[in-house]
């Protein structure tokens, strides 16, 4: 009996609500990011290798259609030019769908509790969606890169494996964090599409995928500087050609600083429950 206060004291140490697990919750972060990449891969056929295909029609049209394969960008045929910006513009467009889907499914069926339940912190929550929007797009550049190396024609050598994977990651990143941004945001599938139509696509396009910027005027030429896609198409590309329109490190650097302020920005929305407990 003289035990009984102790053992009635060492379980109530922790009040209702308050935190009882310390440090990272390896298990449930490993559970979400399954859960997240196994929902994306049962339907591998659209979600990986549909953008390869679609990717692979945008060579062919610049390359064969429009005679592209003549022509010389930076020294280099056409087609070894544009093959680097389509890999990552499908990396970082799979990247965005694929963050901007689960919360906000969540919230329109209601289900949003299952991901603000489970004992998992802010930044465990952000890990788990993030690094399985990341996944896929990791996937997704494999795909079109294994597409585009049978192709006749396209040189899709890798000469500098660090920018590549660098420039790759960072692009994912920040459109994962964009599309965790947009999922809190939206309301609707409705929202989600415009900010995929009057974002991020326009800003894919006019990244200089198709074209190198040091052919466009001043004005336009700086303009395409303000697009942090532009460092993403760019410093990728230098994986492959060695060859950039922008400093390499100056965009590393930039991406690093813009994934920070989104990741912080997201984790200010999240804790918070902005659009989402409110």
């Amino acid at each position: 009996m003289n035990d009984q206060p102790s053992t009635i004291s060492r379980m109530r140490r922790a009040a209702p609500g308050e935190q009882r697990l310390t440090g990272v919750n390896w298990g449930g972060l490993k559970t979400l990011y399954v859960k997240e990449v196994r929902r994306f891969f049962k339907v591998q056929t659209q979600t990986v290798w549909a953008p390869a295909v679609t990717t692979l029609l945008f060579l062919v049209i610049f390359t064969v259609a429009l005679g592209g394969s003549r022509r010389e960008v930076m020294g280099v045929p056409f087609s070894h030019f544009i093959a680097p910006g389509l890999i990552v513009m499908a990396m970082i467009q799979n990247a965005f769908a694929n963050a901007s889907f689960s919360l906000l499914v969540g919230k329109i069926q209601g289900t949003i509790v299952d991901y603000l339940m489970p004992p998992l912190s802010t930044g465990e929550l952000i890990a788990g969606l993030v690094g399985a929007a990341v996944t896929r797009a990791f996937l997704v550049g494999g795909a079109v890169w294994l597409c585009m190396a049978l192709f006749p024609g396209v040189d899709v050598t890798v000469r500098h494996p660090l920018a590549a994977l660098w420039f790759g990651l960072m692009g994912s990143l920040l459109l994962s964090l964009l599309g965790l941004i947009t999922s809190i945001w939206a309301e609707k599938f409705d929202h989600a599409a415009a900010v995929t139509n009057f974002v991020v696509a326009p800003l894919s396009l006019l990244s200089g995928t198709f074209y190198s910027v040091e052919q466009l005027s001043p004005l336009f030429r700086a303009i395409s500087h303000g697009n942090p896609f532009f460092y993403v198409i760019s410093g990728f590309r230098y994986g492959f050609l060695r060859e950039a329109d922008s400093p390499v490190l100056f965009g590393a650097g930039l991406l690093l600083a813009i994934n920070l302020a989104l990741f912080a920005l997201c984790y200010g929305l999240l804790k918070s429950g902005w659009k989402i407990k409110n």
